[in-house]
């Protein structure tokens, strides 16, 4: 092995790599340019005397030298990040940015309630709403506080479930058809609702499809048909009233996670009792 003097950035971004799987998606999580990663990339793997991924023309696979160096970086990444919420969370002030990450319409609909709240009284805390789909990570901060409809089950997480959000159909105002309907796209046709729209509809016809809750309250307003949403943007949609299928649809838990080396961070729990005293 060569001189093995190396840098911290280099080897994050040899896991940004080893995690996008290409050059492009890495430089733009790190908000570097491709070439400056594939030259780091190549100063570390001859600082190490190592080939670290194999070029492929689908992207940076890992080599098994690749994979024995990733369980060392990631290692050395949870450390560097334990010092950084340590530190975090020690801060004492009411000020400060807070990443917070939901679903888009529970970000909308419930989460802006809440943080307009928190500005007012702690005008030096700025929210950053992230609504993404994915499932971020806590540990590596890629959010401070997450919102979602299922447990977490990485460690060192501090979880709580926050509140039953109950759910409704939906249809047009004036509208009585009840041939076709609007749900889940197919990659979420496992959730609870779209069985239940189903069971009480079999014979309508799907006309709209989307991961969207929003998405799907505008579609159910513009008449494309019966939507099951959750009661905070149903009932806040213009143009849509709730029906009656013969019972509610089946509720769902939201759960508020966080780490728990940021658990004493003066704005996250105030952000937290915010969100408390609104569910």
């Amino acid at each position: 092995m060569h001189d093995t003097a190396m840098e911290w950035s280099d080897l994050r971004i040899f896991l940004a790599v080893a995690r996008g799987g290409t050059l492009g998606a890495a430089a733009r999580e790190l908000g570097q340019t491709q070439p400056t990663m594939g030259r780091r990339i190549r100063v570390l793997e001859q600082t190490l005397g190592l080939t670290l991924f194999q070029r492929t023309s689908e992207g940076f696979v890992l080599t098994n030298e690749g994979a024995a160096v990733l369980a060392h970086a990631e290692r050395m990444e949870a450390e560097a990040l334990g010092i950084a919420r340590a530190a975090s969370g020690q801060g004492g002030t009411l000020e400060g940015v807070l990443r917070v990450s939901s679903s888009d319409w529970f970000g909308t609909y419930v989460l802006t309630r809440a943080i307009a709240s928190l500005g007012v009284k702690h005008p030096g805390v700025v929210v950053e709403l992230i609504t993404d789909a994915r499932l971020l990570s806590l540990a590596r901060r890629d959010a401070d506080l997450v919102f979602r409809i299922a447990p977490f089950d990485e460690p060192d997480i501090a979880q709580r479930r926050l509140l039953q959000m109950p759910y409704a159909a939906y249809r047009a105002d004036g509208s009585d058809a009840l041939d076709s309907v609007v749900t889940m796209d197919t990659a979420f046709g496992g959730m609870p609702d779209v069985a239940w729209l189903r069971e009480r509809l079999p014979d309508a016809r799907i006309a709209f499809r989307s991961n969207s809750r929003e998405a799907q309250a505008r579609a159910c307003a513009l008449g494309l048909g019966i939507a099951v949403l959750p009661c905070p943007l149903g009932d806040a949609t213009p143009g849509i009233e709730r029906i009656d299928l013969g019972g509610p649809p089946p509720t769902r838990d939201v759960w508020m996670g966080y780490h728990r080396d940021l658990r004493h961070l003066p704005r996250l729990r105030a952000f937290v009792d915010e969100i408390v005293a609104i569910s």
